[in-house]
């Protein structure tokens, strides 16, 4: 069992958990995600790690309520437990194995939008951490619905927050501020991070591409397995077959095919929709999950 030390929301169906797992806490590192189940029979989640702590041995987690597991799991408490919580999974940001010296002589910007500032923060602070100052862009709905502000705004070199209905900061999407950066500011990146909803990324990519600014996107949103199993999180990133949980969770945005993704994880919802990809996809689907067929 994996006690819940801190249980905390940060806003309406946004939470944040600090649990306790030495060995995830010990090996983990920035971009990596868990899973975690709350019962026998509960579903596994897939949850981007949010934070980590060596020495304590834990692990943070910042979830949105979308459905039945993660409704009740905004249920528990400090001193609940999880029965499983499995990682760290996933490959680490690609940052992570660059020379720091060179890492050091780029310019980076990270774009976060809603609970995508959750993944976007453990990669500032450990850039931070290493002497190495990131652009932070950080875009919620609403001021109420901004999260981790504070925390950010401790690591990051510059923080530019925004808001769809200008509550609070800048008012506007992410891209606007993206584009007065650069154009009106002149800003010079050598490398665009985006973290959030795949239909914000998707936008991002689409400008960054008309900046010639290279960008990485975190396909997260897509994963439900979380182990290659179900097929779900199936992408192509340029001329190739990608698996979000194993190959990434991040990749080249400009090669992603959000569009596709989209539609696709739509349709997965459904088991009509399970049986549609596996005739649409013939030998390149991917089962696994028990319900389409596709592990026959």
């Amino acid at each position: 069992m994996y006690k819940i030390l801190k249980a905390e929301k940060l806003a309406d169906k946004i939470y944040l958990m600090d649990v306790h797992a030495p060995r995830v806490a010990s090996h983990c590192q920035p971009g990596q995600f868990v899973i975690v189940k709350m019962d026998d029979k509960g579903e596994r989640i897939p949850l981007t790690i949010c934070d980590y702590d060596r020495e304590a041995g834990t692990i943070t987690i910042v979830f949105q309520e979308v459905g039945a597991s993660t409704t009740k799991m905004a249920d528990l408490k400090e001193g609940d437990s999880f029965r499983d919580f499995v990682g760290p999974l996933g490959c680490p940001s690609e940052f992570i194995h660059e020379d720091l010296e060179e890492l050091k002589n780029k310019k980076m910007l990270f774009v976060a939008g809603g609970v995508g500032a959750a993944p976007v923060y453990p990669q500032v602070k450990w850039l931070h951490e290493n002497g190495i100052d990131a652009d932070v862009i950080v875009g919620s709905k609403t001021h109420d619905m901004l999260i981790l502000e504070k925390e950010l705004e401790e690591v990051a070199g510059n923080l530019y927050v925004t808001t769809d209905d200008g509550s609070y900061g800048r008012s506007g999407m992410v891209t606007a501020v993206i584009e007065d950066l650069v154009k009106n500011e002149g800003k010079q990146y050598d490398v665009c991070v985006a973290i959030g909803p795949m239909i914000m990324m998707k936008f991002v990519c689409l400008l960054t591409k008309k900046l010639e600014l290279p960008t990485i996107v975190s396909m997260n949103p897509i994963m439900v397995d979380g182990t290659g199993m179900c097929g779900a999180c199936r992408l192509q990133v340029g001329d190739e077959i990608k698996f979000a949980c194993v190959d990434g969770p991040e990749f080249d945005g400009h090669l992603v095919d959000f569009d596709q993704a989209m539609k696709r994880s739509q349709m997965y919802k459904s088991e009509e929709g399970r049986a549609m990809l596996k005739l649409q996809e013939g030998d390149t689907h991917h089962g696994g999950c028990g319900n389409c067929g596709g592990d026959n």
